[in-house]
């Protein structure tokens, strides 16, 4: 129980990579904030399944791109728990194009909702834990800021321009607020997934030929699971972690090795 007494908030935990980060924290002790925008039952779901194991939660509806939103989740959140001790930074979308086809609407929005919003969340979270102060007998870390980014924050990737673009912004905001935040003791993350089997990248896994042609890009050769991630996010937001500030730890299966240069190429 290494997150005992607390608070996280994870943003985007009705789905995916969020319900494993949700479903972990919770397991190690944390009261987790179940933030979703527009699957109420799926983010239920995911508040009986802690439940059912034992954990505390709460689900809370917010768009996290849109500012007043922001605040006022977590104006209410303080109001309920008194305080934050860890936020997850893991909302985020796809949607896809060739570049000279893509639309300004579609660049806009897949940085709102995967980069924007990490500026929005991190800035009240950061604000709570400069209030707030530190509290050495819960946590060695005055606040922890776990973003979410991707493989490819490093791997460019055609026909999805507008998402590459928004894990590599993730890459320097997170690498640039670690490096003011660190004399505050607020320490600050990213988690750098590979293929995850999810319903936003389910065409790349859903028939066995999918999977195969994935699997090329895997030296692991295996398909990641949302409890992979939230494992991860569980220990880097904990005290044996506390060393550890503005890196990336990718969790990918070697997919960031190139596999394709094995052989030479």
């Amino acid at each position: 129980m290494r997150l005992q007494n607390q608070i996280a908030l994870v943003t985007g935990a009705s789905s995916g990579i969020g319900v494993g980060v949700a479903k972990a924290l919770a397991a190690n002790g944390a009261t987790v904030v179940i933030n979703y925008r527009s699957h109420a039952d799926e983010a239920a779901a995911v508040l009986a399944d802690i439940t059912a194991a034992g954990g505390q939660a709460i689900v809370y509806q917010a768009d996290v791109s849109d500012e007043a939103q922001v605040e006022k989740m977590f104006a209410d959140l303080i109001a309920q728990f008194g305080t934050l001790h860890i936020l997850v930074n893991n909302a985020g979308i796809q949607q896809d194009a060739a570049f000279v086809d893509m639309t300004l609407a579609q660049w806009n929005q897949v940085l709102a909702v995967n980069l924007t919003s990490q500026f929005l969340c991190s800035r009240a979270a950061v604000r709570e834990f400069l209030r707030r102060g530190p509290q050495p007998a819960i946590s060695r870390a005055t606040g922890k800021i776990i973003c979410m980014s991707s493989v490819h924050e490093e791997i460019p990737w055609g026909g999805h321009v507008n998402y590459a673009t928004s894990k590599g912004g993730i890459k320097l905001f997170m690498e640039s607020l670690a490096q003011e935040l660190a004399p505050q003791k607020i320490r600050v993350v990213n988690i750098g997934p590979g293929a995850i089997q999810t319903p936003i990248n389910r065409s790349a896994w859903a028939t066995p030929e999918a999977l195969a042609a994935l699997l090329k890009l895997i030296p692991y050769n295996r398909i990641g699971q949302p409890e992979d991630i939230g494992n991860l996010a569980a220990w880097l937001a904990s005290d044996e972690a506390d060393y550890i500030t503005g890196t990336t730890i990718f969790a990918d299966g070697g997919m960031t090795l190139y596999p394709g240069f094995a052989t030479g190429g």
